[in-house]
């Protein structure tokens, strides 16, 4: 089953297995690739978000009429008293929400910023490295423990250029301007979907929980 498929499935809050090549969700594809290419600790990362996906699968899986909601998910590991072990489903879609969340906060950030020296010729840019860490500020780190932090401390040293990073997304034969179009409207799409399911960890008192 197609990786980026049930990442985007899951995240959007319906189990709706398709394959998607182009324009925003082309954007998720790349940037998931790119853990294999920036070396062993980002791959450790993504196979994190894997077991994720794959946990929130296996339930689906067992009866997918019941299970077709993220909140049916969640609900059954209420009346279950499992819904805060750490190998729940409901800790999955805690944490792959807010994996796009980082995301989001990345994007947005590396849009700004490239438009931004695009009005100002021979402003300072910052590095991705600097991005990143910025949108791990606002995303990530207030739910991270000292072992996660320190983790993704280190994948902070193995981030390309911001140059080669842009390129990458771009693919062949795109221009900024496109990519440009496809994160917003990447954001745009993302961002309902991720309140709402912000919400209904909220509404389950999951929405605090911290990693170690």
């Amino acid at each position: 089953m197609d990786f980026l498929a049930c990442l985007c499935a899951y995240i959007f809050g319906r189990l709706l297995f398709r394959p998607c090549g182009r324009g925003p969700c082309l954007i998720l594809r790349r940037l998931h690739g790119l853990a294999d290419k920036i070396g062993p600790t980002m791959a450790v990362l993504r196979l994190d978000v894997q077991r994720n996906i794959e946990r929130l699968q296996e339930l689906y899986l067992q009866d997918p009429s019941k299970y077709s909601t993220l909140t049916a998910m969640v609900e059954k590991e209420a009346d279950d008293g499992t819904v805060r072990k750490a190998d729940s489903c409901a800790r999955a879609i805690l944490w792959l929400t807010r994996s796009m969340d980082f995301t989001v906060a990345l994007l947005q950030r590396l849009e700004k910023e490239e438009e931004e020296e695009e009005e100002e010729e021979g402003s300072d840019q910052q590095s991705l490295a600097q991005l990143v860490e910025d949108a791990y500020k606002v995303s990530l780190k207030p739910w991270h423990g000292w072992i996660s932090s320190a983790a993704c401390k280190i994948a902070l040293k193995l981030i390309p250029e911001r140059a080669i990073f842009v390129g990458w997304l771009m693919g062949e034969n795109q221009s900024y301007s496109l990519l440009k179009v496809e994160i917003e409207k990447l954001v745009q799409l993302l961002q309902p979907f991720l309140d709402d399911i912000h919400a209904m960890l909220a509404k389950f008192k999951l929405d605090r929980l911290k990693s170690t």
